[in-house]
């Protein structure tokens, strides 16, 4: 494995990016879609600048998503069409199930839906083929209204998600966030919760 952490300073196509995870939370694109045209589309090129895609060089020259989905997809339905990208490794040597494997091993994908994992070829080809996961949105807001603390952990909204999804029903999700929220900031500082990364709810006395 070559590791290259270079910029790539020449536009490169969204949707020529190979998305890492199957799913995302409409919820947090659209927050980002409007932060965007708040403050980010009127200095589009330093915004850019400022929030390089990390991307895996794989096998036949393609090139992997592996952060920022929902930046990515947010910026596609807004209309923008290339962005700078940092490739973090080279592996476009490796066949591909070496390569999945290399992939697997450092964290760098999600091949999961609903909490299930799926194989490989189910993740889309493109950002605008992503999946939304109402849970993953509910995560990210409850992270965001302080439920948890930002955690290095990888994909650790999606471990949340799960952990909602398990105790809250989607349909309350989709049709009464607000609502949702709230049980989801009681759940959040239960021990129930305490293996979850970034959990931040009371310690009981010895």
């Amino acid at each position: 494995m070559t590791t290259v952490r270079d910029p790539r300073v020449e536009p490169f196509a969204i949707l020529d990016l190979r998305p890492t995870q199957i799913t995302v939370g409409m919820h947090e694109v659209k927050a980002k879609r409007k932060r965007w045209r708040a403050g980010g589309s009127k200095n589009a090129e330093k915004f850019l600048g400022k929030h390089m895609i990390p991307v895996i060089h794989g096998p036949k020259d393609r090139y992997y998503l592996i952060d920022h989905h929902h930046l990515a997809r947010a910026l596609h339905d807004e209309g923008v069409k290339n962005v700078a990208v940092t490739v973090i490794a080279n592996l476009n040597k490796l066949d591909i199930d070496s390569f999945w494997y290399v992939m697997d091993h450092h964290d760098w994908t999600h091949p999961f839906m609903h909490g299930r994992r799926r194989p490989y070829s189910d993740l889309p080809k493109s950002v605008d083929k992503l999946i939304d996961d109402p849970f993953r949105s509910l995560a990210g807001e409850l992270r965001r209204a302080g439920g948890f603390a930002k955690d290095t952990t990888p994909f650790s909204e999606f471990l949340w998600a799960n952990f909602l999804r398990q105790r809250i029903n989607r349909k309350t999700v989709e049709t009464d966030f607000d609502h949702a929220l709230e049980k989801a900031l009681q759940l959040a500082k239960s021990v129930e919760a305490n293996y979850l990364p970034g959990w931040c709810g009371p310690v009981p006395e010895d």
